[in-house]
């Protein structure tokens, strides 16, 4: 309990960033609803993006014999809502049952061969959790323009533990989960950057008239932006690793550029509104 809380007051003190046993991995807060108390329970979970509007928990329990307490509370009740340190949501848990557990399973064991340490621990079958969205996306950002930092600072963060996971891949190609990553953050730019070219930027052009070369900079890049993301989902139906490598680094260098500018530009307006 001393762990969790310690874990969950720095996860929501650095916007999802950890320090410690969890340091770099992809790490969310799920609060349950106690099946006997009725009271929230928040705790502390690796997770696997699945594409779509989905993300996947392991109720390894680090392989012990009986299922997590948060697991039971899924079963009574799956309504719950997730923190990404980025933004908030509301979600529906599914158990996954045979094929589909089983390959989401082998899939985090591709990642992290400790996942086939726990199950190697225990005779019961560690469940799968698919954690399916049902709402919008909620902030507690103080600003427009802190919002903004968030979201770019999740995709910086994402980009970077996908470059971590392909220069540490043992394997000859390219992992399930790890082009499910890919994709997922491919994905992710796509919905950003709609967003912004058809809400954000008309309504800043029109209050701001100033700031219109910087939007048509901004718009462009999404474009170029939007080139090199499905160039990298080319590199991904292919076997080489070496080639998504390469593909994710000209991504990483163009984004960064973009959003630094980006953020130079539009962060001060923003923390005006």
């Amino acid at each position: 309990m001393d762990f969790n809380k310690q874990i969950i007051d720095e996860f929501r003190a650095n916007n999802g960033q950890v320090g410690g046993y969890f340091e770099g991995a992809r790490l969310l807060l799920l609060t349950t609803v106690g099946a006997r108390s009725g009271r929230p329970h928040t705790t502390p979970l690796g997770y696997l993006p699945d594409g779509g509007d989905r993300m996947l928990v392991i109720a390894s329990a680090g392989g012990a014999p009986t299922n997590p307490a948060w697991y039971h509370n899924l079963r009574a009740n799956p309504r719950a809502t997730v923190e990404t340190g980025v933004l908030d949501f509301d979600v529906e848990a599914e158990i996954l049952e045979g094929a589909e557990r089983d390959a989401a399973f082998a899939r985090a064991v591709e990642g992290d061969p400790g996942w086939a340490d726990y199950q190697a621990k225990t005779t019961r079958v560690i469940p799968v959790v698919a954690l399916r969205v049902t709402g919008p996306p909620r902030s507690n950002a103080p600003s427009g323009g802190a919002y903004l930092r968030l979201v770019h600072d999740g995709f910086r963060r994402e980009l970077a533990l996908i470059r971590k996971e392909l220069s540490e891949s043992g394997r000859p190609g390219l992992g399930v989960q790890l082009r499910i990553n890919c994709l997922t953050v491919c994905q992710g730019l796509h919905h950003h950057h709609t967003g912004e070219d058809t809400m954000m930027f008309p309504a800043l052009a029109e209050r701001h008239p100033s700031l219109a070369p910087a939007l048509e900079r901004l718009t462009r890049e999404h474009g170029r932006v939007a080139v090199l993301v499905e160039e990298l989902k080319r590199a991904l139906s292919g076997e080489d690793p070496q080639q998504v490598r390469a593909e994710v680094e000209r991504l990483t260098d163009e984004l960064e550029a973009h959003l630094t500018y980006e953020e130079e530009q539009l962060i001060p307006i923003l923390d005006l509104a």
